[in-house]
């Protein structure tokens, strides 16, 4: 039985009865073993499977694109400029398999929008025969990408904080608030590993070590799959490595660098997750779209690693083999090479998988058994989210009560509306806490905190009076919002300006644009001149725009041709410096960019990765010291604009030398971060520093607050293979740990390496362990070791596979001091 849903509003599972019709010449199934909730989910697929039709299995594999009603009606299809219009009354008689980002095409009302959806679901649940209803998802990289919901800060961000366990919480909360209104699947995290930093997707990634990338992605897929929203993987694999950090461009890489630094991220995940889903990249490896290749989709994911998700299709990509890559002629073939290749759903709406990939079964080109392999899949994910129970009911969680409260009278759409928040107080102070750990004091003359606060501010620079520029392109604002001007942001969002004053009630703020963002006049520049001379200090706010295909300097088709600032914000800031007022330079940030003269001569830096709404708030605490600066960076800022593509993962001639005039090192290393206070490192003993090739090595340190502050000391442990069969990076990370300690005190850190951790892909194409001499160091950044352990492996070479150890283990010990 499924609740009924009609034009006036929300009424109960009880109150109804199930009233679907049969599709015209069929037979109806309402009652089967696939309702049965004691088989398990694979038994009442495979029921269903054979009860199907073909064009019944095939409607399973494909969403359409929709828009929520405001006005609580069923949901519209979304007319996208890359596609033709969608009938649903003709697709859904065959079933449907996925809801296109309901919430996420057009503002609505939260309620609003779960009462369009769930109205929908039951039509789409009358329509087919089995009372099958749709999967419905959403994006959600930085906070559920809807109207009114909480923007969360960025991934990018993510990385900055070094803390997991936050970054699950976080995804928890937001799995909760997509659940509540009817969503069934995220699209995040993004695994992708940065391999440039021109890319202009940098602020949907973590960072750019696969080891970081894969603790904090695993992290957040635990906390949204534990909310029962299904996690999605993407962009699998190697869509950040594209050449010259061109959006969708080729990527060159080689299987080893594939091996090595873009998969172990996506294997960490499938391994400790349990992620449900996996999205394939746009791009090609040399010459393979993802979209076709089996022995990655399949092979790899599936048969080594066991992944038994759903591998959905990223936005067009399976039409993109036929009209981007070539290697299709028509879209039946595209359809085809996709499903050999793994890929189960398309997304976002029906193209090759509709007419023509019926087509081609028919003319024997596609084996059938392709579809059933796919929808199998998918039709256990449905039975896992409770969407094959008798009893399943398109009301959410967020409507229960009304249906409950309103009985058989209903509520309306508008006695709904402003009846739902998705932006919590709880979210926001969640939102705030992610803020303030991923802020990353860069340099620091001793000028701040700001204890004492000037009489005189002059806060320049054109994002200091913008309430967007914490914003990311995937949150809702950026992403919709600008396309619907007449429509308030929907949350509550502080300029810097309006932080720094609520900051700094005392002082006098006097606000100067300078410069737009990516704008070439200087016109501004004497305003700003003049403000700098008459006050005490310039927080210059710079930075990004967040866009789509352009429309910004950084996101998803915002390339940078460089890593200079965009515009003359450069030109701004050396004018400044020129002025003799100390200046503390604040970045409102999607990658990082080389900085010129400031790296070395600005009293201040202060770098935050487009920290979401409570982000001015958390940068403006950090100024003043009521919130102590934890961040650590998760790419490394470029001393030279020009020395892309380069991470700290390079080899030795990656790395500065006499062969080349180009100078990649960075002014601030991957994993730097200043605090307010100092820690002293101390008492290395190594326990263990020989062992087998498949033992464990051991050693311990102290870490003490030698400050008269408390603060968080990061110790980052780094890999050194200094002879190695293949050419390894100089250093890798391969464990971390977060130490808060109030001033004075000490913690023993203690750490269980096993050799494992020393793999790498060897001239074979395998996996293996070496003998030989390592180096474990012990570093506040991948520039700055405190602690050196030269210990050995010795043995035989050793193979290893994905079963291989993935961490280190760490136990933290906060020492008790004599009295």
């Amino acid at each position: 039985m499924t609740a009924n849903i009609d034009n006036a509003g929300v009424q109960t599972a009880a109150e109804a009865a199930d009233s679907r019709a049969p599709v015209s010449g069929t037979t109806d199934h309402r009652t089967g073993p696939w309702h049965d909730r004691t088989l398990a989910p694979e038994a009442r697929a495979d029921a269903l499977i054979a009860a199907m039709t073909l064009q019944e299995k095939i409607s399973q594999l494909f969403g359409v694109w929709v828009g929520a009603s405001d006005e609580g009606a069923e949901v519209a299809p979304f007319q996208h400029d890359m596609e033709e219009a969608v009938a649903l009354d003709d697709l859904l008689p065959r079933g449907l398999g996925q809801l296109t980002r309901p919430f996420g095409t057009a503002p609505v009302d939260p309620a609003v929008g779960a009462l369009s959806l769930a109205r929908t679901q039951e039509r789409i649940a009358e329509a087919n025969r089995f009372g099958i209803p749709a999967l419905a998802h959403e994006e959600c990289l930085a906070g559920f990408a809807t109207w009114g919901a909480t923007a969360y800060p960025v991934p990018l961000s993510w990385g900055a904080t070094f803390h997991p366990e936050l970054i699950r919480e976080t995804a928890a909360a937001i799995g909760r608030d997509m659940r509540s209104v009817g969503v069934h699947q995220g699209l995040a995290p993004v695994l992708d590993v940065v391999r440039d930093a021109r890319w202009g997707r940098v602020e949907e990634t973590i960072g750019e070590d696969p080891y970081l990338v894969g603790t904090i992605a695993t992290a957040y897929v635990r906390g949204l799959e534990s909310a029962g929203v299904v996690a999605t993987l993407k962009h699998f694999a190697g869509y950040s490595a594209s050449r010259a950090g061109r959006n969708l461009a080729p990527v060159g890489m080689g299987a080893r660098e594939r091996a090595d630094t873009i998969l172990p991220p996506f294997e960490m995940a499938v391994r400790e997750s349990g992620v449900r889903s996996v999205m394939h990249a746009y791009t090609d490896t040399d010459g393979i779209p993802s979209a076709a290749d089996g022995p990655l989709l399949t092979g790899l994911l599936r048969d080594t690693w066991g992944f038994d998700g759903t591998v959905v299709a990223d936005y067009f990509g399976i039409a993109f083999l036929k009209t981007l890559h070539g290697v299709a002629a028509t879209f039946g073939e595209a359809a085809g090479a996709a499903l050999r290749a793994g890929v189960d759903v398309e997304l976002p709406t029906v193209k090759t998988f509709g007419r023509p990939l019926t087509d081609a079964i028919a003319e024997g080109r596609v084996p059938e058994a392709l579809v059933d392999r796919a929808v199998r899949r998918v039709l256990v994910q449905k039975a896992q989210l409770g969407l094959l129970d008798a009893d399943w009911s398109p009301v959410p969680p967020v409507l229960a009560g009304a249906a409950a409260a309103h009985g058989r009278a209903r509520a309306s759409s508008e006695a709904l509306r402003g009846t739902v928040r998705l932006d919590t107080d709880e979210n926001r102070a969640l939102a705030r806490r992610v803020a303030e750990q991923a802020v990353v004091l860069l340099r620091n003359d001793g000028i701040l905190p700001l204890a004492a606060a000037p009489a005189r501010i002059a806060l320049i620079g054109p994002n200091a009076d913008d309430p967007t520029a914490v914003l990311g392109c995937y949150a809702f604002p950026v992403h919709v919002g600008g396309r619907h001007p007449e429509t308030p942001l929907g949350i509550e969002l502080l300029t810097l300006r309006e932080a720094l004053s609520a900051e700094f009630p005392h002082s006098e703020i006097a606000t100067a644009r300078g410069a737009d963002i990516d704008g070439l006049a200087t016109g501004g520049f004497a305003e700003a001149v003049e403000l700098a001379g008459s006050a005490d200090l310039v927080i210059l706010a710079l930075g990004d725009r967040a866009g789509l295909f352009g429309r910004g300097t950084s996101g998803e088709g915002c390339d940078a041709e460089n890593l200079a600032l965009p515009g003359v914000q450069q030109q701004l800031l050396d004018t400044l410096l020129d002025t003799g007022t100390p200046v503390v330079v604040t970045l409102l940030a999607g990658r990082p960019y080389a900085l010129g003269r400031a790296a070395d001569e600005a009293a201040a830096i202060v770098q935050s990765f487009f920290p979401g709404e409570e982000g001015t708030t958390a940068i403006a605490s950090v100024l003043s010291g009521r919130t102590e600066p934890s961040g650590r960076l998760p790419v490394s800022v470029p001393r030279h604009p020009g020395s892309q593509p380069s991470t700290y993962l390079a080899a030795r001639l990656g790395h500065s030398s006499e062969v080349s005039s180009v100078d990649p090192t960075p002014a601030f290393g991957f994993g730097h971060g200043l605090t307010y206070t100092a820690f002293e490192w101390s008492g290395l003993v190594v326990e263990r520093g020989r062992a087998s090739t498949e033992g464990e090595l051991a050693l311990s340190c102290t870490v003490r607050n030698t400050g008269a502050r408390k603060g968080t000391e990061v110790v980052q442990v780094y890999l050194h293979d200094p002879v190695a069969s293949v050419v390894q990076p100089v250093q890798r990370l391969i464990g971390y740990a977060r130490l808060d300690l109030e001033p004075g005190r000490a913690a023993r850190v203690r750490m269980t390496v096993p050799a494992d951790l020393a793999s790498f892909t060897g001239r074979e194409g395998h996996r293996i362990v070496e003998p030989g001499d390592l180096e474990l160091r012990l570093s506040a950044s991948s520039t700055d070791i405190r602690l050196t352990a030269r210990v050995t492996l010795t043995g035989p070479e050793r193979t290893v596979d994905h079963t291989r150890r993935l961490h280190m283990d760490v136990a933290t010990e906060l020492l008790v001091e004599a009295s």
